[in-house]
């Protein structure tokens, strides 16, 4: 099946467990439909570079998963039709990387940035 992940924006009025559980709810769809989530994570509130709905900030989440396209589809719909959900973001990959994103790990323990060129 092919490998997917998944970055959504949850309103910031919204506590943390239930935009933690928005995590589980998608999830679920997926795995009704087929797919399965192989890691999530919760990156916490995180303010936006422009306002979306009059909201500055908003709860970052980030799916990888191993779905049929059919499943990733009806949890997209839904996910649009969600009140509480204010972007998405779905990206096919050709495999997943080990450990956390990048957004999870401490500043040291990132790979160096390339030199800058002249």
């Amino acid at each position: 099946m092919p490998l997917y992940e998944h970055v959504f924006i949850s309103r910031q009025d919204l506590s943390n467990a239930q935009a933690e559980g928005l995590i589980e709810h998608f999830g679920t769809v997926l795995s009704d439909n087929g797919g399965k989530v192989v890691e999530s994570e919760y990156w916490g509130v995180k303010t936006m570079a422009y306002k979306i709905n009059k909201n500055r900030k908003g709860h970052y989440a980030f799916l990888r998963t191993d779905a049929p396209s059919d499943a990733v589809m009806e949890m997209e719909r839904l996910m649009r039709l969600h009140d509480d959900v204010m972007r998405v973001l779905t990206i096919k990959v050709e495999e997943h990387k080990e450990g956390p994103s990048v957004q999870m790990q401490k500043r040291d323990e990132r790979e160096e940035r390339r030199p800058r060129r002249n």
